[in-house]
């Protein structure tokens, strides 16, 4: 079995849906990052979670609406850049 391919959230197209990495904060890994990663992961993005990209702002695609398990929140385009996902196609994980 292949390794899933991670990517950004921000780089889901408009109504895919992936599932969120245990890894869920790509960064640099500072206190911000730190930071950043404890509020993305206090309001739902945990490991395992299913993500879907609802809309995009224009122009730019930024912010980002995304549904996480029932509620939907928009996020700015630094914050979607942080949370890692394996992409879905057809509700499966994409094999890289």
């Amino acid at each position: 079995m292949k390794a899933t391919e991670l990517i950004t959230l921000f780089e889901l197209a408009k109504g895919q849906e992936g599932t969120v990495s245990t890894s869920a904060l790509a960064g640099s890994g500072d206190a911000a990052d730190r930071e950043l990663a404890l509020r993305l992961f206090e309001i739902g993005f945990v490991d395992g979670e299913r993500v879907r990209v609802i809309a995009r702002g224009y122009p730019g695609g930024d912010p980002l609406a995304v549904r996480v398990g029932g509620t939907m929140f928009a996020l700015r385009r630094f914050e979607a850049e942080r949370v890692l996902v394996a992409p879905l196609a057809g509700g499966k994980q994409v094999a890289a």
